[in-house]
């Protein structure tokens, strides 16, 4: 103080005054220009740094140096924590505030201020006893009730929760927001009329705020009232078009109504609002997932940890896109990281079941899922999962119980459709094949509301192309630039043609190495098309793309002599493949076409293509693999193409192995008949089938639904007869 008395206090008492009265500019004014004669007086500093924060302007400077001038002044470390807290600097912040609190322990705003940047640093649990503190310091504190409520809610405590709202709400009964988050609450408890009522009322006081109306959002989507819960959030987007968490409730909206594309618009214009969200990067990284952008999802998803490393969802969702790109390791690795932030993670504990299921270690899988289904009963992933990687029987009453209830409810759209799947496959294994029919037309037809549509003229287009460019003159041609390489290996056909038991059976060699389904020729001839378009194919276009897939395999030869590509669609491409890889062996399946379409058509593929959703458009999808395989067969030399009857081999699988294996260049080895007891990871659908011994109950399947297959015989034309003969 003797400065200030130096400097005269009644100068200092009109700074004061000025900020007081809202003059503002004014007392910034007078405050630097007697900081020019006393640089070192604490006072000025705090009244400048006060002044510009009131102002919108950067105080960062001015309240630093109070601090360090003001040492053991606690409002000066507060309002520097404030101010810290508003630039989103919430670990510097908080610093500040400690050291408020050291000088001045009962400040309870200080304590809510502290409360809220450890919430904001996802410490809600810290926050929780500040917040309490502050409540027996002043218990009429308004605001610490309700942010006592929020940290209770993160920390998935809503009774708790709930009780500290209603304490606000006694204090303050008109409180729109208070009234949001009480419902929000009474939401999570399953009181939903309650809830619905509260948040009602809370539009009700306050029609302008955006908070309300996506509350209002919130419940109606657990009501099961998806439109208007989108005309709710639509009204809170129109009151605050930055409004990151409508912004990605919208987008959770849409994406369960299948509307994808426009989930990706709503979380891309979150992010840029608010970059630093990690719920926006892992939505968006989820989302992108879907529409089989799994390097985009990736880089969402690491987004999302790089702000949150700890982040349960987007560890999880690493995890799965990882195992997508046939890295299991890396994936159980970042499924266990999920499950040690959140020991209760449903996902986590389903996905690890998958993983386990992907080695064949199928009871240890259906372990996990059922512990998911211990801590949450309605988690559908895990009825599904339980049904799809077994033979269900009579015996599993409680799991029908309890999928068939699910159903009884409003349930999002994927999980609808993975439970309907599930009990198909139920009715299917009992052999009550009308039942099963049901829930798979059933399926099929909630899939189509997913945004993407199958268009008949378009793919009868793209194979015309492919065609026209691969004839036999492209293909004398390119040969003689391609790979010599004999280490590829394709396996092509239709989905559910005996592919990923083929693999498996080639796979079981010590030799040789299964790799999966490797993305890679259809973007292949995307670009060898764009450019013949422009006329700029050259000598070296075929040659580079065998050094590209051949770097491509590298990443998963391990070593093998042989490499099975087992991408069932590269059927299309198969003129393209000899052409880069003249020495290459190509397999192909073939499975009666209507087993072939059924199987498709019982099969969650979860947008593997919506050809797979219809009966009409499978036929007409099966017609043209027809047509693109006449062609092939017309121009590859015998000793490059390698067809084999689904049926023959089941019948007899010795003949039809030695004969693969022979065809791919290797000696014989008894192991590729224990193709069922061979350790790899197989994520396809057949997972659990290619790990049983063979036998013939997949064969006619069809005739089991004779009765609804007559549309599809029809559609599929004489080749049904013609597979006969």
């Amino acid at each position: 103080m003797p400065k200030v008395n130096l400097l005269n206090a009644q100068a200092i008492g009109e700074l004061v005054e000025l900020v007081n009265q809202g003059h503002l500019g004014e007392a910034e004014h007078n405050a630097r220009t007697l900081l020019v004669a006393h640089p070192n007086v604490g006072m000025l500093w705090k009244i400048l740094g006060v002044a510009l924060v009131r102002q919108g302007k950067d105080a960062s400077q001015a309240l630093r140096r109070t601090t360090d001038l003001m040492a053991d002044d606690a409002e000066a470390h507060r309002n520097l924590g404030a101010a810290l807290c508003e630039q989103g600097q919430w670990a510097l912040g908080l610093e500040s505030f400690r050291r408020a609190l050291a000088l001045a322990p009962l400040d309870a705003d200080c304590l809510v201020e502290a409360a809220d940047a450890l919430r904001a640093l996802g410490r809600a649990r810290e926050a929780v006893p500040l917040y309490q503190r502050a409540l027996q310091n002043d218990p009429r504190l308004v605001e610490a009730h309700n942010n006592l409520g929020n940290a209770y809610l993160e920390l998935a405590q809503p009774t708790q929760a709930a009780a500290s709202y209603r304490l606000a709400l006694e204090l303050r009964p008109d409180d729109a927001q208070i009234l949001c988050n009480l419902g929000n609450a009474e939401r999570e408890l399953g009181n939903l009329e309650q809830a619905l009522a509260l948040c009602r009322r809370a539009v009700a006081l306050d029609p302008n705020s955006s908070v309300a109306h996506n509350k209002l959002g919130l419940v109606l989507v657990t009501l099961g009232q998806g439109e208007e819960a989108e005309a709710s959030y639509r009204q809170a987007l129109a009151l605050n078009s930055r409004y990151a968490e409508a912004l990605n409730n919208l987008g959770n909206l849409l994406r369960g109504f299948g509307r994808r594309r426009e989930a990706v618009a709503l979380y891309t214009q979150a992010i840029e609002g608010d970059p630093n969200r990690p719920e926006s990067h892992w939505n968006l990284g989820s989302v992108l997932f879907e529409l089989r952008r799994t390097h985009e999802a990736a880089a969402s998803f690491e987004r999302a940890l790089a702000i949150k490393p700890d982040y349960a969802p987007a560890l999880l969702s690493m995890g799965i896109a990882l195992r997508q790109q046939r890295r299991p390791a890396e994936a159980e690795r970042s499924c266990q990281a999920a499950l040690a932030a959140e020991p209760n993670y449903v996902e986590a504990l389903s996905f690890l079941g998958e993983l386990r299921a992907d080695r064949g270690r199928f009871a240890e899988a259906e372990e996990l899922f059922r512990q998911a289904i211990a801590i949450q009963p309605d988690f559908a992933a895990a009825y599904f999962g339980i049904a799809t990687h077994r033979k269900m029987t009579r015996v599993d009453e409680a799991w029908l119980t309890g999928a068939e209830a699910l159903l009884a409810r409003p349930l999002p759209l994927a999980q609808d459709i993975s439970l309907r799947y599930a009990l198909g496959k139920y009715y299917d294994d009992v052999g009550e094949y009308d039942r099963a029919f049901e829930h798979y037309r059933q399926a099929n037809e909630l899939a189509k509301r997913y945004e993407s549509n199958y268009s008949q003229a378009q793919l009868s287009e793209r194979v015309d192309q492919i065609m026209r460019s691969c004839d036999p003159a492209f293909l004398q041609r390119a040969t003689l630039q391609g790979s010599s390489s004999e280490q590829p290996v394709f396996i092509v056909g239709m989905p559910r043609s005996g592919t990923s038991l083929t693999e498996q059976i080639l796979a079981s060699h010590p030799a040789v190495v299964g790799a999966g389904e490797l993305p890679f020729w259809n973007g292949a001839f995307t670009a060898y098309r764009k450019a013949e378009v422009k006329g700029q194919v050259d000598a070296k276009l075929i040659p580079g793309m065998a050094v590209d897939y051949l770097e491509r395999l590298a990443a998963e030869s391990n070593g093998g002599l042989r490499v099975v590509d087992k991408m069932p669609a590269n059927f299309f491409y198969a003129g393209l493949i000899h052409a880069a890889f003249p020495r290459a062996r190509i397999i192909h399946m073939q499975r009666h076409p209507l087993d072939t379409c059924l199987s498709i058509y019982f099969q969650n593929f979860f947008g593997m293509g919506p050809f797979a959703n219809d009966l009409d458009d499978l036929a007409h999808y099966y017609g043209q693999y027809l047509r693109i395989m006449n062609h092939w067969r017309a121009m590859l030399p015998a000793t490059a193409l390698l067809e084999i009857p689904y049926e023959a081999l089941i019948e007899d699988q010795e003949a039809w192995s030695r004969r693969m294996v022979d065809f791919i260049g290797l000696p014989w080895d008894p192991k590729c008949l224990e193709f069922h007891q061979t350790d790899r990871v197989v994520i396809t659908a057949s997972k659990w089938q290619v790990r049983q011994r063979i036998h013939g109950a997949s064969a006619g399947r069809w005739r089991h639904y004779e009765k609804f297959v007559g549309p599809l015989r029809e559609a599929l034309g004489d080749a049904v007869e013609r597979y006969r003969a």
